[in-house]
């Protein structure tokens, strides 16, 4: 599938044609993300604040996207179906389900689910394409799963064993799931400029979030305004949604969806960096200790070759 670059040389071309610093610098915004989403429970509904998200991005990317979407209109057209499962999976369902998810369980919890995605991208990639990967790519994703317990857990297994999860897990975990099918049937996108894609899949996201944003505030629930929350609109709406939507595809395209997952379980590392950063909070051994085995297991499940799938992209049946 041939990929139209939206960018023409220079530093942008360089970053554009870099996979893993793409997805490096994704984990970094969604670990952000995850952060201002807990943060920002009290002051914004879940739903409302993946509406404003979304609509946010759009009218940003809408000058951009737009002489694109003219040209590759029929192109759009032509494979709506998979454009609509798209928008729904990994814009509407995966965050709005986060969002809510994070009001009723901790960011700890939130960061541990979610390390569930690169596997599970692994055993979609192969339900969905016969896309195999060998022992040696397995062994790398438990290796950097392993540091995510170790970060999230604090190195003790007291912790781990204290751990307690409620149905804000379990949204989370719908949400991952969400996520990784999401990730898997990137692939059948079509192949057009990716802003018209962005455009589209988050059109998708404002039209499923803006009914449950307005039952929300029409029952009960209600935005505090404040610097806080308006900080909150506008990091949601750039940082883990324009840019970031924008790498991940854009890594997807050029390594698949196994090896661009891998760098998700980067966020809880930029989790514990930016706590130092920013709450001047110490960096502790396990961090470094949890830090140094998923670092590995990126570049290990990385440096592996990869299988050749099989196409089964005419079973999917979703053009």
């Amino acid at each position: 599938m041939t990929k139209k670059m939206p960018f023409g040389s220079g530093l942008p071309a360089r970053l554009w044609n870099t996979p893993y610093l793409l997805v490096t610098l994704v984990a970094l915004a969604w670990a952000g993300n995850a952060l201002v989403g807990r943060a920002a429970r009290d002051l914004v509904p879940p739903f409302t604040l993946a509406f404003v998200r979304w609509a946010g991005a759009l009218t940003l990317l809408a000058p951009f996207a737009w002489p694109h979407l003219k040209r590759d209109a029929a192109a759009l057209r032509a494979k709506a179906g998979i454009v609509i499962v798209l928008g729904l999976l990994g814009v509407a369902t995966f965050n709005a389900l986060l969002y809510t998810g994070l009001h009723y369980t901790t960011a700890t919890n939130g960061v541990l689910i979610q390390a569930a995605i690169p596997p599970l991208i692994v055993a979609f990639a192969f339900l969905l394409f016969s896309e195999t990967v060998g022992w040696r790519q397995l062994a790398a994703v438990a290796i950097s799963a392993s540091g995510v317990v170790i970060i999230v857990c604090q190195g003790s297994v007291d912790v781990l064993l204290k751990l307690r999860f409620n149905h804000g897990d379990g949204l989370i975990l719908i949400a991952v799931l969400a996520w990784a099918i999401y990730t898997v049937l990137l692939r059948l996108r079509p192949a057009v400029n990716p802003l018209s894609f962005m455009a589209c899949v988050f059109a998708i996201g404002v039209a499923a979030m803006g009914p449950a944003s307005h039952f929300e505030l029409t029952h009960g629930h209600r935005i505090i305004w404040s610097i806080a929350s308006l900080g909150a609109f506008a990091y949601v709406s750039v940082v883990p949604s324009l840019l970031a939507y924008l790498f991940y595809t854009r890594a997807v395209d050029l390594v698949g969806p196994a090896r661009a997952s891998q760098a998700i379980n980067l966020m809880p590392v930029f989790g514990a960096v930016l706590a130092v950063i920013l709450l001047h909070e110490p960096l502790a051994a396990y961090d470094l200790i949890g830090g140094v085995l998923i670092v590995a297991g990126v570049i290990g499940f990385a440096v592996v070759p990869a299988k050749a799938p099989a196409d089964k992209s005419s079973k999917i049946g979703l053009d």
